[in-house]
Formats: C-alpha cells, structure tokens, sequence
C-alpha cells in the first residue's frame, strides 16, 4: 500500500504552516490548546515495535544532536514546548497549552501544561523549562556540557551575549508561565521552539549526569529510556510512560536496531525479525508492494543530498573550480540510477515542496557537460585536473540511501575531467564531528528540514554564522555577506512575501558561488509488516509512537 494522497495532504500543511508562523511572530496572536486526548485507540494494547534503521544514534541528548538517528529515538523520551502535528509542519500545543507574542514579535509568553511528571518523578514547571534553555543558550551556565549545542547557532544565531544573539533570556512569571525575551523579532521562532533539538530534559538528570546526560536521558515523553539498554550499534530499548500526560501508549516496548546494509533491513522484515523499516532502496519498494504482508510508505520529500566543497581549502576556494565540478556531476543520471523514480533532480538547497523555492533558477543550474567542465577547469589553472579525497557517508540516509555507490558514480565522472578521487568513510559520529571541524576537501552530506521553513535550510547549510568549526552546519565553510544580510533580513521580516522574495535572491547568489552540488530531492521509502497500524511518516524524519500499536 503505498500513501500518495498522504503525501500530497502533508506537502499542503507543510506550506500552510509557515503563514501560521508569520501570523504568530507577528504579535498580539494567542494560540489556544487544541490538542486533548489523543484518538482513541481501537487496536489490541501491548507488544513490542523492532524499529530496524541503517546507523546507530550518536547521543541521546536531545540539545547536542543534529542528526536523524538520535532524534527518531529521542522524539519518543522527550517532549517540546510545542510540537508538529503527526502528519504536518503545524504547530500544536505539547509543554506549552498557550502561548503569545507581543506586538513588536520580541516577547513570547507560554503557558505550560500542569502535572507534568518527568520520568524521574521529578516535576516539570516554568522553573525546568529556564534551566534548559539556560544550558543550551548560556557558554557559561556550569551545565553547558557534553556537545557544542549546535542547534542554538542553528535557529538562534548565537549564544547568550553574543553578537546576534537571537534570544536575550527566559524569565520565570510563576510555576507555570515562562516568557522568552528576545533581541530582535524572528519570523520562524515559534517553529524553531517545536524542533526536538530545544527538548526540556529533567534537570535533577543533567545535575547529576552532567556531560554525560546523552547516556542517561530522562524527559517527561510517552516512553522511558531503560537503564543499561543502550548497545552500541545494536539495540536501543525504551518502555512505555504509563503516566504519560496524553494517555498510556499503545506499545509495551520499543527496540531501534542497526542493520546496517540496506537488503539486510528488508530481509529481516520479510522473516519477522523485525516490524518497521527505514533506508530502503528505493528499487525494493515495488519488491514490498507486492508483498501482502508488508505496507509501503512514502515519507514526504522535504530534504536536499548534496556534494559539499570546503571553499577554505584549494582548489575549492576558487569558484570556478567548484562550478566546473558542478558541471562533471550527473544530477539526472544519480536520481535514475539510485532513486527509482523516488526523487528530483535538485538546483539548490531548498526543496520545492516549500515556499520560497526559486523555479526560475532550474533553467540556470549547471547542466551536465564535460567539455564545458574541462575548459573551466583549465580557466581555474588546472588544465590536467588535479587529486583529491571524496568522503562518502558509511550510513544510509533519507536523501541517501547508497552513498558508496553515489560517490563511487560521482568519482568516475570527476576522473572523466581529469579529477582523480581517493573515496574516505569513517564512523558515522566521527564522519559528523570531523565535516563540522571543516577536515573534509569534498564530502557527501543531505538535511532533512526539520520546520517547514526555509531559514532552516538556507541559513542552517549557507550562512556565514553557521561556518564555524567545530560545530559548522555549513560544512562547506560558505561565507557571503550579501547572502547574510537576505538571510538575516528574511529572519527578522514578518511578511511572508518579502521573506520569499529575500530567500530567492539568496538562492541566485549561492548557484552562482557554487559552494556546494544540491543533486537531490529524494522521496524517502520506509516499510513495515502489515500488522503494525496507525504509523504517519513524518516529513521532518522524527515522530512519536505512542498512537502505533501492532496486531496480534
């Protein structure tokens, strides 16, 4: 069974949501709790879910990760002040039942939800909400620890006090309303407050673990981490909250299991080893479709796979050595050969599927040409090309399924203009660590968007702010004032079409610079057995399972 309709439905609340926002940031709007009881579930209660996925979760520390694999398990330890709806970008109340803005867009006000108990018993307040935010924004907070907080550059520009800095600080009104207090207004706040990377965590926990809380996670989500029952590379268990404040779970238990190869993942869920998938090759979705005891799913596409330059390093600071590269990658040829159909050709960083996205530069991206290519390249001073490493991601990704493959395809068409490619791999988390510090010349890395917003593409991958080792997002290390001053001025800015127009600026400037090769806009491929029900694939790569349950 495959959910195009689904899809469809969700692109359409992805692009609704980033108006909501607006509207909010615009001051003076008050978003009451819609959100009470989750439906109720007509499914047997009990059991365990086997999630098999490529790679292992680097941290579970939430506000020190920036990749999926942490955030898929994490999603289900902790909550949000606010969250996305299960098959949207919307914003829906979690934490927070309430919440406002001032008219000038530089005050929110939540309100939060009352008798909260994190899974320590621990109670959750306005009080555990500052201490968070306290940590992830403050250098100098003692419990700034265990992870460079990289998201907090990410959404909020800079630490507190810093230059930029977006939020100034959080004050507690009473045991249950907190008021963040910013320095200038930011269109995406609301948005950016809903990603899991600003999940409350309990704070007795941090206390106690300090930098080592990203082994010991406690928040206040519909299922708990079990003690112990982290084996790397293998198997990450997590039991169901019954106290959890929008009902019991359905599921007993949860397992996320590495498997790392692809067909491997598929097998296993043939034979029943395990019940959900993600990674799958893109040519074995037509293999499940035919299988009754499985179901397909379709993740909606809202993410980029890209060949990152590191313009800091030679020959890659030389724009026309990048765009002759760009010239010598095979954009349709990789969709073809590696997405089945399942994926676009990309242009730049944005996906189409949000607003913002500037068509009109599809009929300027660098079209496949060698000869154009070679004749650059000679341009640039290197008319017998040259040597260099490629590194290629050791773990599938939505935007990715094979990357030794993609890279094996780009290195003979770089070798075909005289550019002869050693391939690196590493350990996943090592492979993140060193592309943030800038070590790579050339490397394979996607995003999937985690808000619907284009800030979250363009200034997360492209803006000078987010170029700085050792927690660069913009590993190409891509830094032009021009495109700062759209970026910063799109942030800031509550009309959405002014904001449009600023993110298509940006993106002509960027396809021109060529920092880095966007080749796709894949449409990810999950599967499960058919007897799991009531899974929504989120377009963001993360979601909740308290509502899935699996038939007896």
């Amino acid at each position: 069974m495959k959910y195009g309709r689904k899809t469809m439905a969700i692109l359409s609340a992805i692009l609704l949501t980033a108006s909501l926002g607006l509207t909010a940031c615009g001051g003076g709007d008050k978003a009451k709790e819609t959100a009470g009881k989750p439906e109720q579930a007509q499914e047997q209660k009990g059991g365990t879910l086997i999630f098999a996925r490529g790679g292992d979760s680097t941290t579970l520390d939430p506000q020190n990760s920036t990749e999926g694999e942490t955030t898929r398990v994490t999603d289900n330890i902790f909550d949000t002040l606010v969250q996305y709806k299960k098959d949207s970008t919307e914003v829906e109340p979690a934490l927070a039942t309430q919440w406002e803005s001032s008219p000038d867009g530089k005050t929110w006000t939540f309100t939060l939800r009352e008798n909260v108990k994190f899974h320590d018993g621990t109670e959750f307040d306005a009080n555990s909400v500052k201490f968070n935010f306290d940590r992830m924004i403050d250098k100098n907070n003692e419990y700034h620890v265990g992870g460079n907080f990289d998201y907090v550059i990410s959404q909020f520009t800079a630490f507190k006090g810093e230059p930029g800095a977006v939020i100034k600080e959080v004050k507690v009104l009473d045991k249950n309303k907190v008021q963040f207090i910013l320095n200038v207004p930011q269109a995406p706040f609301l948005a950016n407050v809903a990603m899991p990377f600003f999940a409350i965590e309990s704070p007795e926990a941090i206390k106690k673990h300090k930098d080592k809380i990203g082994q010991h996670p406690v928040g206040t989500g519909p299922y708990k981490f079990v003690e112990g029952g982290w084996k790397p590379n293998d198997t990450i268990t997590l039991e169901k909250n019954k106290e959890y404040w929008k009902g019991e779970p359905i599921l007993d238990k949860i397992i996320f299991k590495v498997i790392p190869d692809n067909t491997a993942r598929l097998t296993a869920l043939k034979s029943g080893e395990v019940d959900l998938i993600d990674g799958m090759n893109p040519s074995d979705a037509a293999t499940v479709e035919a299988d009754k005891n499985l179901t397909l799913y379709e993740r909606p596409s809202m993410n980029v796979g890209y060949l990152s330059f590191n313009t800091e390093k030679k020959p890659f600071d030389n724009p026309k050595v990048r765009q002759a590269l760009a010239m010598a990658v095979d954009k349709q040829g990789l969709v073809d050969a590696f997405f089945a159909k399942r994926g676009q050709a990309a242009t730049n960083a944005l996906p189409p599927s949000i607003w913002g996205y500037n068509k009109e530069l599809e009929a300027k991206d660098y079209k496949y040409d060698l000869e154009k290519a070679k004749q650059l390249l000679a341009e640039a001073g290197y008319p017998n090309g040259f040597e260099t490493d490629l590194w290629a991601m050791p773990v599938s990704r939505p935007y990715m399924p094979q990357p030794q493959k993609i890279a094996e395809s780009i290195q003979a068409d770089f070798a075909k203009i005289g550019v002869k490619t050693k391939l690196v791999s590493m350990e996943w988390g090592t492979y993140l660590k060193k592309t943030k510090n800038g070590e790579h010349t050339m490397a394979l890395l996607g995003w999937t968007g985690d808000n619907g917003d284009p800030d979250n593409f363009l200034y997360v991958l492209l803006d000078k702010d987010n170029a700085k080792p050792p927690a660069a997002q913009n590993i190409s290390l891509y830094k032009n004032d021009k495109v700062h001053e759209l970026l910063i001025k799109a942030q800031t800015t509550p009309d959405q079409k002014v904001r449009e127009d600023l993110y298509k600026q940006a993106q002509e400037i960027i396809l021109n610079d060529a920092p880095m090769v966007p080749f796709v806009h894949s449409t990810p491929v999950l599967a499960s057995s058919s007897k799991v029900k009531g899974y929504v694939p989120h377009a963001t790569g993360s979601e909740k399972l308290n509502d899935v349950s699996i038939e007896k």
